[in-house]
């Protein structure tokens, strides 16, 4: 059985993206063995909720923005 180590968090989306992107080309060489191959997907998967989570947080951001401050008005002048 293979022992795998610890997953941890993403420090970024950006690091989450990269590691998703490394699993996503290791499964698309085939040549992983069963259990690193439901190993990789269990941490794909974790990766990609973090992103989707990321991402609806940054939304929701802006727009509280948008609703704020950044919305145009009718009749003001666009820069």
């Amino acid at each position: 059985m293979v022992k795998s180590k610890p997953h941890t968090t993403p420090e970024n989306f950006e690091q989450a993206i990269r590691e998703l992107e490394g699993i996503v080309a290791a499964m698309e060489r085939d040549d992983l063995p069963l259990e690193q191959a439901l190993a990789s997907y269990e941490r794909g998967i974790s990766l990609l909720r973090h992103c989707q989570s990321t991402l609806t947080a940054a939304e929701q951001k802006i727009r509280q923005l948008e609703d704020g401050q950044l919305v145009e008005r009718p009749g003001e002048d666009q820069a």
